[in-house]
């Protein structure tokens, strides 16, 4: 040992003092650079990071980081179309003297400006008719009654308790509650929509992966084609989200998100249908697969909820999706999308009450008293939840029934109408009312353009660039019409090539083939703060 310590002491008499003091913290710092950028590469991929690196020190060269800035807002400014200006008519303080009912007439004024929506718009409204009659009116009624209620105050307004306990029952009762499969304790509550649901189901998972497995650095998979919620719900709840992608038939690739589980990971995701490509994802194996690893597996039926049940009772082969499947531990279902409701109610639901107990947080140290919350609102509206139950209630069992029947037929009509559109391409084998198409002979972005100034509103897609149309029973008139516009637009694209004047179409191209995805980031962000 002495001698070890002599002959340590003479080699490294040969160095400096100050050589020997900086060489370890070199070292440790230089290790430290490594690993962080070990670790973004493997959270980024080898391509991003580059891509970052080489975007970063170009930045630093005089005048880049301005020009590329300048060039920023121009494409921001170009998104807003002139809602800039519009925004310097708005009011930005109290008048001096209220209106009283007079304000009433300037609401229907604003309201008679808006957009063109009956049979326009992809998805957006659900319900058929005029906003005037029948559904619109009955949800309308429903909800002036309980405007002034609140669930918070259950003691108060018991009724609306109620309400809130039957939609959830009845909705739950869609997805296979009473079936032995489910276990008997299917439970759950209501929210403000989609993403509420998916952050509450997140949230829960998260928490109650933690108490199953001692999970502190948690980890969620979803498949690329999966609800942009959960990036919202890894932001708000500090998860890592890892992105696999899809297959060639743009389902859920079940191998590949295999590979990317790990000891750290709460959760899989599965959509009935995804949004992009109304595609249901393999419900039955991501079950089995959740299931052997022993976490949860969430079920996107936002939007196939109030469809998917009751085509399935029509003949459509709709596979497996609910809480029948094992595996399944929550699920997020919207009543006011297809279950024609008013905007602003969902519903998520567990497995048990045991996963569920993890979504509500309670308070016990508060000067105000114990409180507990079940959702991510304390105050929620009870005219939202009386208009849910009002909708549930007045449509039934048949009345689901003809409404899947009407859409399930008109989204067929259109899927074949598309189809006979040389130029364009089907995405997928569409499993319910969303019809994505796309083309490898045009830019399907300068068709939307065209189909933008007829009034049409779609929905712009990537990977692969392409649009869909989300149908719902005010397309089931228009149908014709559509695929009217549809093909005269293809014509108009394929005989004019090139972007029109004040269409969107190369900002679309140019932000799907940017490598760059943060500067892509980075004028969403500036878009929305302008915006909103």
């Amino acid at each position: 040992m002495v001698r070890s310590r002599v002959s340590a002491n003479l080699f490294l008499s040969q160095f400096e003092p100050l050589a020997l003091l900086l060489v370890p913290l070199l070292t440790l710092v230089i290790a430290r650079a490594l690993h962080s950028l070990l670790f973004v590469v493997h959270d980024k991929g080898l391509k991003a990071t580059l891509v970052g690196l080489f975007m970063t020190s170009v930045k630093l060269i005089p005048g880049v980081k301005s020009y590329i800035d300048a060039e920023k807002q121009k494409v921001v400014d170009k998104l807003q179309s002139g809602s800039k200006s519009k925004r310097e008519e708005w009011r930005t303080e109290l008048p001096t003297t209220g209106f009283g009912v007079g304000i009433i007439e300037e609401m229907k004024d604003a309201k008679s400006k808006d957009v063109d929506w009956q049979g326009k718009c992809s998805g957006t409204v659900y319900i058929g008719g005029s906003e005037s009659e029948g559904h619109f009116s009955l949800i309308n009624e429903a909800c002036s009654m309980f405007a002034h209620t609140n669930p918070l105050h259950l003691d108060v307004f018991q009724s609306v308790g109620r309400f809130e306990a039957e939609v959830v029952a009845m909705t739950a009762d869609l997805l296979g509650s009473k079936e032995k499969a489910s276990g008997g304790q299917i439970c759950g509550n209501m929210t403000s929509g989609g993403t509420e649901s998916i952050l509450l189901a997140v949230k829960t998972s998260r928490d109650y992966m933690k108490m199953k497995k001692g999970i502190t650095k948690p980890e969620m998979v979803i498949a690329e084609s999966a609800h942009s919620a959960y990036d919202k719900a890894a932001q708000y709840f500090n998860i890592k989200l890892r992105r696999a992608p899809v297959n060639k038939e743009f389902k859920a690739d079940v191998k590949a998100i295999r590979q990317h589980i790990n000891r750290n990971t709460i959760m899989i995701v599965g959509s009935a249908p995804g949004f992009p490509h109304g595609i249901i994802d393999p419900i039955e194996e991501l079950g089995k697969l959740a299931d052997s690893y022993g976490i949860c597996f969430h079920v996107d039926l936002c939007l196939g909820g109030f469809v998917l049940p009751f085509a399935r009772k029509l003949g459509y082969p709709i596979p497996p999706f609910d809480f029948t499947v094992k595996g399944v531990t929550s699920v997020s279902i919207d009543v006011h999308k297809y279950g024609l409701a008013p905007k602003g109610t969902s519903v998520v639901l567990y497995r048990n009450h045991e996963i569920r107990k993890h979504q509500f947080v309670a308070v016990t140290e508060w000067s105000g008293g114990l409180y507990v919350s079940p959702t991510i609102a304390g105050s929620r509206p009870g005219a939202l939840i009386a208009g849910a139950w009002a909708a549930m209630m007045s449509l039934g069992q048949q009345g689901y029934l003809e409404n899947t029947r009407k859409i399930m037929e008109a989204s067929k009509m259109i899927e074949k109408g598309i189809k006979e559109i040389s130029e364009l391409f089907i995405i997928g084998k569409p499993d319910m009312t969303i019809v994505a198409f796309g083309s490898s002979v045009l830019d399907i972005f300068e068709v939307n353009d065209i189909m933008s100034r007829k009034g049409w509103h779609l929905n712009a897609l990537q990977r692969p660039n392409s649009l869909h149309i989300c149908v719902t029973l005010q397309h089931v008139p228009v149908v014709d019409t559509f695929l009217k516009d549809l093909r005269d637009a293809v014509q108009t694209v394929k005989e004019n090539p090139g972007p029109i004047s004040g269409g969107l179409a190369p900002i679309y191209g140019a932000a799907g083939k940017m490598p760059d995805r943060g500067m892509v980031q980075e004028l969403l962000v500036n878009y929305m703060d302008g915006t909103c």
